[in-house]
Formats: structure tokens, sequence, C-alpha cells
């Protein structure tokens, strides 16, 4: 288990941190990029979570705005005018992740069990807009976890957005190849070697995760769309219902990243590339795919002075 503690210096390189205790869960988020560092209930840890002085492996756990996922070269059009954000992908030339990950947010609002957290995009050159992310976790009686992304656009003009978020899931010590991954998507989105989208395909093969499939079988890097939404929802997202991707242990255990129709993607990652395990598998929540500044699928424009809110949250049966 990762040492979740909080150094004596209030100068982690994570930022400062919030530790949510209810019922028998506890999360700690960390300021920097609004990132989720640890959850457990009942000590079983249910995310990967990471030391305050570390640079979050892999994005674990980060909140991602103005974009989720990749720009291709970090290029897109705008009124005729190309627009050119940083590189933050060097090896694949693309942007990535958003503009925020290397930003502290300043907490709003804390107590026991919920933070909100924001931090200001300001206009800058690939994306001349003035905006604010705002993240609020919240425990439940129940010890369930609930996420709101919202983004306010401050600019006098209409401003493109995807927002995502970055967790890694687990089930405490279960050895992660024998652990079932279970995504309910009838559409997978095809990628280039530079993971840039080329369309849409039916799942089959190793993509079709609705039976689930073990993490020891599939290494992936895929985003999946046309997901089944249950409903009503029994009030955990509102009465539209929500889609559940699942985790399952041999024991019969789960862990959920459940969200509502504000996202309509969920990129699943698993890699034999994450410190200290063999394998790790993010479920990501994207309201659009990657490369969605080019392609359009997905991207959403927010009026001057509107807001826009994504719902996510994880739950769990540990018996």
């Amino acid at each position: 288990m990762n040492n979740p503690s909080i150094p004596a210096s209030d100068r982690a390189a994570s930022g400062e941190q919030f530790v949510l205790r209810r019922a028998d869960a506890c999360a700690i988020v960390a300021s920097l990029a609004a990132g989720l560092r640890h959850y457990d209930r009942g000590g079983v840890e249910l995310v990967e979570s990471y030391g305050t002085d570390v640079v979050a492996p892999g994005a674990a756990g980060l909140t991602l705005a103005p974009f989720a996922n990749r720009v291709d070269g970090g290029q897109w059009e705008l009124d005729g005018t190309i627009q050119q954000l940083n590189i933050t992908e060097v090896a694949r030339n693309n942007a990535i992740h958003g503009l925020l990950r290397d930003t502290g947010y300043t907490a709003l609002e804390s107590s026991g069990h919920h933070v909100l957290l924001e931090a200001t995009i300001f206009p800058q050159h690939g994306y001349p807009f003035l905006a604010r992310h705002q993240v609020r976790y919240e425990l439940t009686e129940t010890g369930e976890l609930r996420v709101e992304q919202t983004l306010i656009n401050d600019s006098p003009r209409s401003a493109p957005f995807v927002l995502g978020a970055h967790p890694y899931f687990r089930i405490g010590d279960t050895a992660p190849e024998e652990i079932t991954i279970t995504v309910d998507a009838q559409t997978r989105i095809p990628a280039t070697d530079r993971m840039i989208p080329t369309g849409a395909a039916p799942v089959d093969g190793i993509y079709d995760l609705r039976r689930g499939r073990l993490l020891g079988e599939v290494i992936m890097d895929t985003a999946f769309t046309d997901l089944a939404f249950s409903g009503p929802s029994g009030g955990t997202a509102g009465d539209d219902g929500v889609a559940r991707h699942t985790l399952t242990a041999p024991d019969g255990r789960n862990v959920s990243l459940w969200h509502d129709h504000t996202v309509s993607y969920v990129h699943v990652y698993i890699t034999d590339n994450f410190p200290g395990r063999p394998l790790a598998v993010a479920m990501e929540p994207m309201t659009g795919p990657a490369n969605a500044f080019n392609s359009g699928d997905g991207l959403k424009w927010l009026e001057p002075g509107a807001t826009f809110t994504m719902r996510w949250g994880i739950d769990s049966e540990l018996g």
C-alpha cells in the first residue's frame, strides 16, 4: 500500500492536500491538477495512489481541461486561423491532457467530506479564451466518491472544450492479471500510432469488453462510445441513469467508474508500464475523444458566461 500520509511541510510537490473521510472511506485530493491522489474503502485501495512529492505517474488521478487526451500536432483552427498549443507529448508531437495539469488549484470550499477547487485558464497561444475549471469531490454518507467538473466561460466569445479525468483503478492487493474489466460499449475509436483517432468501428475481438475480459489478456489504449446507460439511477447522478465500467476480482469484490449522460466516452488504458505494478488500468471519463478540436466529435462550445458540468464517481462492492 502506498503511503497517503501528508508531509510535515505544506510545500509538497503535488500541492496542498485535502483529506476527506466519511463512513469507511478516505480520499486524498491534491491541489495540483485537482488530482485524486488516494481513495480507499475500509483500507482497500480502489485507485492507484502516489506520494505527495511524486509527479503523478501516467497522469494518475488528474483532471483535464479544456481538452482531454490529445490534439494532433497541438494544432486546430479557429475562425480560419491556426491555433498552436504547446507540444506536451514530445514523442508523438501532440498536445496532451489539457492546460491545467501543472497548475495548482485554490480551494473555494472544504469540509471533512468534500472540497471544491478552482483554477483559471488564461488566454494563451493555442487557446485564446478565459475560463475557470471547478472540481468538486464529495464522499457520500456511504463512502462512495462523487465528482463534478464544471467549466465556466468568462470570455466574451464562445469557447470550445472537452473535459475529462484520468483515474487508475485497483482492488486492494488483488493481482491485476486476475481482475476482469467490463465496459458496456458498442463502438471503439481506432487510432494511429500517434493515438489520433481515425474514425469509429464496432467493438470486436479484444475490444469487446461487454462480457468482461481479464486484464492479463489485454493491453490497450482505446476510447469507447455508444455506452449503455441504466436508469433511473436512484439518485446517484440524477434521473437519467448512469453508465458503469467495472473491475471485478475473483472473489466478487468490484469497483466501478460511473458517469451520467454528460460523459459520452470512456478511454481504457491498460498498461504494463506503470511504476511498481505489473499491470495498471485507467478508465477515463471524457466528454469527447482525442483530437476533438479538429474532428468536432464530442466537441462542445460554451457561450459567454455559461457553465457546463460533467458528473462521475467511483462506487464499489467489497463485501
